[in-house]
């Protein structure tokens, strides 16, 4: 709808004029004193308002404009103003202004607005009017309360004087007093309507220009005036009366700032009225006819609540108005303070409103009034033993839990207050009285400790939300200080910018810290206390009375006596000192006995009078500096001083009988103000003042706590203007770290204690969210030892808090406070693992217990490593037992069969048990128990070798374990986490290596029967090998070294797992071949290969990993060449395997021989040390042959005679370089060989060998093979002739040789001649053997023929049949000696 044209809107006025006058009148003539008449004319009320409606209805729309609202609001005012006017006239009247008033019809730019507005408030203010009943009486009121709001609430009340608007409030409360002896309904009205008054009027003030106001000076008050109240018995009302009643009203201030039109000056009037109100009640008497509301809280309770409505729609700019400021600093918080001890708790809760309305406003402006607040009242209050009530400290802890909820409060008091050498520590004591206030007196827990709880979590978590708001070039070491300078009064040169208040408060904070120590000394020992301070350059080199006296005065703790006492000694410096020492104090405006207790509460008057004379003479010497018009000379302020302290003793000594008078007092001071006497009304108000409250000549010793008496707020008005500035944190957590230090260690013990005691869901999920607040913060500033004792704390309440009971799973479902703990503490686990070191046993005995109840996962850790295979850790709800490959006992297997079928009855659970169990596998989930382990690669190196070491712990040292029932569960279940950890952390594995190790050898070596914990612990270590080999080159040998535990299982555990543990190692040998580059790498596997060739189960598939090994040379290199072919050897040879097996084996064996010759090709061709990595090669070609002559006297013919083939083919291989030394000893090789065949086929029946002659005749071959093959290499070496004659002799024990069972040995005769002869013939060619050798005294030809014709004569005549005559004569030297049968024999 548009807004009505400026033409119709006038038009409307006329009409609510005419309104208005006709119901004015209608009233009016129900009386008869205005009853017109034809014999009279009307009455003058009447007739004004029957000419304001003529008049109304004459003006057009433009004369409206032009019309001074006087003209339309007069007859109006002046029924109101009338006193033969009834209550209902009056009632009709001020009905007809508030409508005006409402409808704006009286705009702020309206000729004469101002004076009309005036004579409003004032015709309400005087209204009088007769009184017909207590109804009427009691509606013109309300309507007199509805015009009043209608001035300040419209449009025109900028046209308000500040005067007037003080009479719309004063008026508004004599109503307010006036109603307390009427209905209850006019009670509520007048007060809500009083309310409604001080809220349009502060409503106003951000929009007021406060340049508009900034000189204008408001005048103090020069008259205090009481306001009337009704009396029931006279017979018309007046609201202006002047009879007695409880309140006054506004000084009259009569000077041009109160003239202006509505401004601050009114505010400050209204304030400093309302502050009046505060201490009333003391001094007034209650007419019985009032209110039944209990008076001592009700007045102060009403201003209280108009006070807090004025401050909560100005306070955001009270700032910009320094008069207004002012008065709420100093006027306004001492009467806050001074109500905030109050025994009322709606007066406490109120006065905590305004404080903390002012507080979010007006923090910065009241600094050192915040800090009093908390120190004297809260403080106070929330402690017992300052006789604080319940409601008091419920009151005052509620107020705290307020101001804790501001993000930036505790932070603020930090910086504002803990860190500044002049206030107390703010928040080091609210942080204690939370901490103190959570623990319950008695076990119940009581509203108190529940307040507490939520400021400690409110701080903690406004303190985590900050974590990272920080910029990187904020965070500043603080620097010491390298010399003394004046540093109690140093301010921050700009608290906007946070490099440089940062800085400044760090080093406050860090002169505050030496300060407390250095009093601490002093406190002990004054010298002591002294040289630390000029240490730490806190004071100078050389001492000075001022920076003395500054330390006195300013650093709190300091012991009063020992204080009064240094101050009241006779030497110069120490006089000095108490000089400096009072110049401190401000004593402008305080009278003598306010500022002798100011001075006097600093330290404890000495008993001494030298020493009360000198201390007295230098406060008398400041006050007169600071007040020196009331006193002529300092004398009359000592001697007064002096009076005041005896007056002091007289009045508050027990053992003064006689107290001293009013006029005794004076009389003891007379003429000692220069001969003149001082006034008597001051020395009147001195003495009852010091009747009334005693000057404590023993204050209480340390800070805080205290209550605020005048002098002690005066001169906090004084330090509050040399205070530093106020700084604005602005969520930046530049101090955080030092806050939690000091809070973190009573946080958890207050929220741990409360967790302990309370049951309801709500504060649980809140004592909860103070724990993982304290975790973050905790692993944010790595303060490891707080996390940890915060585990270890929180773990207490977990599933270890569960009582053994039959069905603990069911338990844990059933309590929320077990499952909300253990749910938090996996949190904290998973999220804040780094800084876990000694926790993670709590968290380990959490694991264990749910396995112990079957509630942990069937899978609890999956090994997440870059392979194809994966590692599955499966750890089934309850450890199953092993079962070995052999069963022990009758009795065992007799019993297992027994209970085969037999059937427990089954429990059916009910509904409740069903959902607790539900709840605790829901809870299991959300720990997410796996992921410790499997992320444990991302643990910091020294939190993942504690976890390993809890877990370790938590298994206990193995004992002797001799039954192969496991009962080391938690062993188990520990073992097999460990391997987990140990997987998920390869590159670590350093790390973790030593105690991994050194836990499985001891259980290895306790266990002495199969059991589930050693089959884990063997197959995880080999585990542990298979998959960290490939990425661990320089740990190789230590991984393979570690495999030799399973060499040292006892024998019966060896037996029982001798199959897998093969199939795991023939894996690992096919996984990692090509790694293993090590002979020690390759001793530790081939040894675990060789231990199952004489085990029936396990040599298959050693044999098959062999094979891997030795096939076509594929994985053999000179590190496991010998170590392949001993095993291989021991495969051969075993009468496990098939025969066919055994020849796989020789052939293994035999197929070797090309590598040697591959490598000595390839050594050849590199050239470098070739000549010692032949020798190498030969050395391996000779164990060789010494393996295959092992297997050379196999009982199966089978494999004896096919060894024989093959290490005849070993020995006549190409491409191997063999040295003479070799061939020698491969010579000696095949003499044992024979002589070994030789002693069989002798000894032994042929049932056990058959066919040894066949072995024999391959022997014999291998030797001529042997003997041709290396005969051009040994011809020239030196002990050729004694191989030669050794050859000679075995051929004749082959043709001596009778082989047991058979009576015919003419193959192995013929066969030993065919030798012969052959090995003759090629000497004979290559012209080995001849007339003219000889070797050494004897000829070669002379020995060889003298051997030769034992064994076949007619060889001569076939080999040489033309030296006859040679063959004669070594027949004939008969005397030739035999040739030593010795032999080497290789190692």
């Amino acid at each position: 709808m548009p807004p009505p044209s400026p033409s119709g809107s006038r038009a409307a006025m006329a009409c609510v004029v005419a309104s208005e006058v006709a119901a004015v009148l209608a009233i009016m003539r129900r009386n008869v004193r205005y009853g017109g008449d034809e014999e009279r004319l009307d009455h003058p009320l009447v007739a004004g308002l029957k000419s304001l409606r003529r008049a109304a209805a004459t003006w057009g729309p433009r004369r409206w404009r032009d019309v001074e609202p006087l003209l339309f609001l007069g007859p109006f005012l002046d029924v109101v103003r009338s006193d033969e006017a009834g209550a209902p006239a009056t009632g009709a009247a001020l009905s007809s202004l508030c409508k005006v008033l409402s409808l704006d019809l009286v705009g702020p730019d309206a000729p004469g607005a101002d004076r009309a507005m005036a004579a409003v408030v004032e015709a309400v203010a005087g209204c009088r009017f007769e009184v017909t009943d207590a109804a009427s009486e009691e509606a013109v009121l309300a309507r007199a309360l509805q015009v009043l709001l209608a001035c300040v609430r419209g449009r025109a009340a900028r046209a308000l004087s500040n005067r007037h608007v003080c009479d719309v409030v004063s008026t508004c409360f004599r109503i307010v007093q006036q109603a307390g002896a009427k209905g209850e309904l006019l009670q509520r009205v007048s007060r809500q309507t009083m309310q409604e008054v001080v809220r349009c009027v502060f409503a106003r003030l951000p929009d007021i220009d406060p340049t508009a106001v900034e000189d204008q000076k408001i005048a103090s008050k020069n008259e205090v005036s009481s306001a009337s109240e009704m009396g029931n018995g006279s017979d018309s009302v007046c609201l202006s009366s002047s009879q007695d009643q409880v309140g006054g009203e506004f000084g009259v201030v009569q000077d041009e700032a109160m003239m202006e039109l509505f401004g601050v000056p009114c505010m400050v009037e209204i304030l400093q009225f309302l502050c009046s109100l505060l201490n009333i009640a003391e001094d007034s008497q209650v007419d019985p006819n009032m209110n039944p509301i209990d008076f001592d809280e009700d007045i102060p309770l009403f201003a209280l609540g108009l006070i807090n409505s004025a401050i909560e729609l100005s306070a955001s700019s009270i700032q910009r108005h320094p008069k207004l400021l002012a008065f709420v600093q100093d006027e306004l918080f001492r009467n806050l303070m001074q109500f905030g001890l109050s025994d009322s708790p709606l007066i406490l809760s109120t006065v905590c409103s305004v404080i903390f309305t002012l507080f979010y406003h007006l923090r910065r402006e009241l600094k050192l009034q915040i800090e009093a607040f908390f120190a004297c009242v809260i403080l106070r209050l929330t402690q017992s033993r300052y006789g604080a009530s319940y409601q008091q400290q419920e009151v005052a802890l509620e107020t705290l839990v307020d101001f804790c909820q501001q993000k930036d409060f505790m932070v603020e008091m930090y910086t504002n207050m803990d860190c500044d050498l002049q206030c107390s520590n703010v928040f080091e004591d609210l942080v204690n009285v939370l901490s103190k206030s959570a623990f319950p007196e008695e076990s119940t827990l009581s509203t108190l400790n529940v307040l507490a709880l939520d400021g400690l979590v409110a701080v903690i978590q406004a303190i985590a939300e900050r974590i990272g708001n920080s910029p990187q070039h904020c965070q500043q070491s603080v620097q010491e200080l390298s010399e003394y300078f004046s540093f109690w009064q140093l301010k921050c040169e700009n608290i906007n910018d946070p490099d440089q208040w940062v800085r400044f408060v760090n080093q406050q904070k860090s002169i505050k810290r030496k300060l407390m120590v250095g009093v601490e000394h002093f406190n002990r020992d004054k010298r002591k206390g002294f040289e630390y301070l000029q240490a730490a350059h806190l004071l100078p080199e050389k001492l000075d009375p001022q920076s003395v006296a500054l330390f006195f005065r300013y650093s709190p703790g300091l012991d009063k006596n020992l204080l009064g006492d240094y101050l009241g000694n006779h030497d110069e410096f120490s006089i000095q000192v108490l000089h400096e020492f009072s110049r401190t104090f401000d004593f402008k405006e305080l009278n003598l006995d306010a500022a002798l207790r100011l001075f006097l509460e600093t330290f404890r008057l000495p008993g001494e009078s030298q020493k009360i004379q000198r201390i007295l003479e230098a406060f008398s010497d400041r006050y007169y500096e600071e007040s020196p018009e009331l006193f002529v000379n300092r004398d009359a302020a000592l001697v007064l001083s002096y009076s005041v302290i005896l007056l002091n003793t007289d009045q508050h000594n027990v053992r003064v009988k006689n107290k001293m008078s009013e006029e005794d007092f004076i009389r003891n001071n007379r003429r000692i103000n220069g001969g003149n006497d001082l006034p008597r009304e001051f020395l009147s108000e001195l003495y009852y003042s010091i009747c009334r409250n005693e000057i404590k000549t023993i204050p209480e010793q340390g800070v805080g706590c205290s209550e605020m008496s005048f002098s002690r707020w005066a001169d906090l008005m004084f330090k509050s203007k040399r205070a530093s500035a106020y700084i604005a944190c602005h969520s930046y957590p530049f101090l955080d770290h030092d806050m939690f230090l000091i809070m973190a260690r009573p946080t958890v013990a207050a929220i741990s204690v409360i967790f302990d005691n309370v049951e309801q869901e709500e504060i649980l999920t809140r004592c909860i969210d103070g724990f993982l607040s304290v975790a973050k913060l905790a692993a944010s500033y790595h303060l490891n030892d707080v996390l940890n004792d915060l585990v270890v704390a929180l773990g207490k309440f977990t599933i270890l808090s569960i009582a053994s009971c039959d069905d603990p799973a069911t338990a844990f479902g059933e309590d929320t406070k077990a499952r909300m703990a253990t749910e938090a503490l996996f949190t904290i686990a998973a999220t804040h693992g780094d800084h876990i070191n000694r926790g993670w046993r709590t968290i380990v005995d959490c694991i264990l217990r749910f396995h112990e109840i079957g509630l942990l996962p069937a899978c609890l850790t999956n090994d997440t490593a870059d392979d194809e295979e994966s590692f599955s850790a499966s750890l089934p709800t309850k450890v199953s037992q092993v079962e070995p490959k052999k069963t022990y006992g009758l009795m065992g297997r007799f019993t297992q069969l027994l209970y085969l079928d037999a059937e427990e009855p089954r429990f059916q659970p009910t509904e409740e048990q069903l959902a607790a169990q539900r709840n605790a596998s829901e809870t299991i989930k959300k720990c997410q128990i796996g992921t410790i382990f499997t992320e444990s690669k991302f643990l910091q190196a020294d939190s993942l070798l504690n976890l390993a070491r809890a877990l370790i712990q938590a298994a206990g040292r193995p004992q002797k374990i001799t039954s192969s029932i496991d009962v080391e569960i938690n062993a188990v279940i520990c073992l097999e986490l460990i391997i987990a950890v140990t997987l998920n952390n390869r590159d670590r594995i350093v790390l973790l290596w030593h105690d991994v190790y050194e836990h499985i050898t001891h259980i290895v070596q306790s266990t002495v029967m199969p059991c589930n914990l050693v089959e884990k612990a063997v197959f995880g270590l080999l585990d542990i090998c298979q998959r960290l080999l490939p990425y661990k080159e320089n740990l190789v040998d230590d991984l393979l070294r570690s495999l030799q535990l399973i060499l040292k299982l006892d024998a019966r555990v060896a037996d029982a797992y001798c199959e897998s543990i093969t199939q795991k190692v023939a894996c690992l040998v096919k996984d990692n071949a090509t790694h293993i580059k090590s002979q020690l790498g390759w001793q530790t596997i081939i040894s675990l290969l060789c231990v199952t060739a004489h085990h029936p189960d396990a040599s298959d598939a050693g044999f098959e990993a062999l094979i891997y090994i030795m096939f076509e040379g594929a994985h053999l290199s000179p590190a496991n060449f010998v170590l392949s072919v001993e095993a291989s050897r021991q495969f051969a040879g075993s009468r496990l395997g098939s025969a066919e097996r055994s020849i796989h084996a020789l052939n293994l064996m035999a197929e070797s021989v090309n590598c040697l010759a591959r490598w000595s090709h390839e050594v050849k061709e590199a050239g470098g040390e070739a000549e010692r990595m032949l020798e190498g090669i030969a050395e391996m070609w000779l164990r060789l042959v010494q393996a295959l002559r092992k297997v050379c006297t196999d009982q199966r013919e089978q494999v004896r005679d096919h060894a024989l083939v093959l290490l005849h083919r070993c020995l006549v291989a190409d491409g191997i370089s063999v040295p003479s030394s070799a061939w020698l000893m491969s010579f000696d090789i095949v003499f044992q060989l024979l002589d070994e065949l030789l002693e069989i086929a002798e000894n032994f029946s042929p049932k056990h060998y058959r066919n040894m002659e066949a072995s024999l005749l391959h022997a014999v071959k291998l030797l001529s093979k042997l003997s041709l093959q290396s005969l051009n290499d040994l011809s020239a070496h030196s002990g050729f002739s004694k191989l030669w004659l050794e050859v000679l002799d075995m051929i004749e024990k082959l043709m001596k040789a009778k082989v047991r069972g058979s009576s015919r040995t003419e193959k192995l005769q013929e066969a030993a001649t065919e030798l012969l002869k052959n090995i003759l013939l090629a000497m004979k060619a290559s012209g080995i053997l001849s007339t003219t050798s000889s070797v050494g005294e004897n000829s070669l030809w002379e020995a060889t023929w003298l051997r030769v014709n034992k064994i076949a004569p007619s060889l001569q005549s076939v080999v040489f049949p033309d030296y006859d005559d040679a063959v004669q004569s070594a027949q004939s030297k008969l005397d030739i000696p035999a040739v030593s049968e010795g032999r080497l024999v290789p190692v």
